[in-house]
């Protein structure tokens, strides 16, 4: 009897157990519900506490100004007279009396030749117009001796004519003689090769001892101070700007002080003046060369330096400029920020003109009213929430 109750107690303590764990298994979607509503809404709460705040950025509107156009063509530059030194005799370099490089002056002697045989032959001219000069003092005589005995007839007519026709013989050779002697004179002063102008002198292309003459070229003077600037301007650019429009507007190049940029971008600070233009346009190129002369103390800028000379065209009335910082240059286009009436960063393609100092012309994809983002542009994109600030830009005066 009592095995057979232990029995059923068992059984019932097993039915109970089997309820719970039923119960218990009912129970577990209840709870991963409720935990992944507590994890979602503790997330929300997260993110909503580590909310970014909106980008500060300066705006201004565009300035409005007239500002003047210019244009610039490639330029080359030379000497303003380039002198080749080459020799008037032929001889023996025995001294170069110059420093490559340096400042000579007008008739200072660069190279100097043996003058030894201009020397001997200048002796020698010397000495044959010595000679005409006593045949010519002996004629003379005769003549002045036999011209009144002819009258008288004491001698011959005949003898008096051979001695004026000898006379004249005597005075030509004279002529001949002075004639050799500056000849000799100057070859023998010609071997002082002397610079023909002032001026910056070359390297020299021959050494002591060689053996020059006049197709020999020995070095180059170049005066660069004024220096020429050489430009090539388009057949159509050359029309526009030396003939006034019923505006007015366009400049003629001949009234403007051209600019020079350097190589390295810099901006000669001397202005020059357009001398001249060339006579005809280059057929292959459909330009015509100009001519300009700058200002250059110090000899800073060399003959074939390269540059671009800018000229004042005319004027663009009522132009829109931002600061340079202001815009962006993408793939070859450029773009500016702008602030929306809501605060939203837009992104705006533009195109871009002349820059005028700190700031840059708009040409087109900008208004007047638009308030363009200044500083900070590289903090935004298109659709960004911003927090507008006003700024103060003022165009430079040019």
């Amino acid at each position: 009897m009592n095995a057979i109750g232990s029995i059923k107690n068992s059984r019932i303590c097993k039915n109970k157990d089997t309820s719970s764990h039923e119960q218990l298994l009912l129970l577990v979607p209840v709870v991963i519900s409720i935990v992944f509503t507590l994890s979602l809404t503790g997330c929300g709460k997260a993110n909503a506490a580590f909310k970014l705040p909106d980008t500060e950025v300066l705006v201004a509107a565009p300035v409005q100004q007239d500002v003047p156009v210019h244009s610039e063509w490639v330029a080359t530059l030379d000497g303003y007279v380039n002198a080749e030194i080459r020799p008037h005799v032929s001889g023996y370099i025995i001294s170069q009396n110059y420093k490559e490089g340096s400042v000579v002056r007008k008739g200072q002697a660069l190279f100097e030749i043996d003058p030894r045989p201009f020397q001997a032959a200048l002796d020698g001219a010397k000495g044959e117009l010595a000679q005409a000069e006593a045949q010519l003092g002996k004629s003379t005589i005769d003549v002045e001796r036999d011209t009144p005995l002819a009258a008288q007839k004491a001698v011959p007519k005949e003898k008096l004519d051979n001695e004026i026709q000898a006379k004249l013989a005597a005075e030509a050779a004279v002529e001949s003689g002075k004639a050799a002697v500056e000849r000799a004179q100057l070859d023998l002063g010609w071997t002082k090769v002397t610079s023909l102008v002032d001026g910056v002198a070359g390297i020299a292309e021959v050494q002591m001892g060689n053996l020059v003459g006049p197709p020999s070229h020995l070095t180059s003077v170049s005066q660069v101070d004024p220096i020429k600037v050489y430009f090539p301007v388009s057949e159509q650019e050359y029309l526009r700007a030396t003939h006034l429009s019923s505006s007015g507007q366009p400049m003629n190049l001949f009234d403007a002080s051209p600019e020079l940029i350097l190589a390295d971008g810099t901006v000669y600070p001397h202005k020059g003046k357009v001398l001249l233009t060339d006579r005809q346009v280059d057929t292959n190129t459909g330009t015509i060369r100009m001519v300009a002369a700058f200002p250059n103390p110090g000899n800073i800028l060399r003959p074939g330096q390269y540059g671009r000379v800018r000229i004042q065209t005319s004027f663009k009335k009522s132009a829109l400029l931002v600061p340079q910082g202001a815009v962006k240059e993408l793939q070859g286009g450029y773009e500016v920020a702008l602030v929306s009436a809501d605060h939203k960063a837009i992104i705006r393609p533009v195109k871009a003109g002349e820059k005028v100092g700190t700031m840059w012309v708009i040409d087109e994809g900008l208004k007047a009213d638009d308030q363009v983002v200044v500083e900070g542009v590289e903090k935004v994109k298109d659709g960004t929430p911003v927090v507008p600030k006003a700024a103060q830009i003022q165009a430079e005066a040019r």
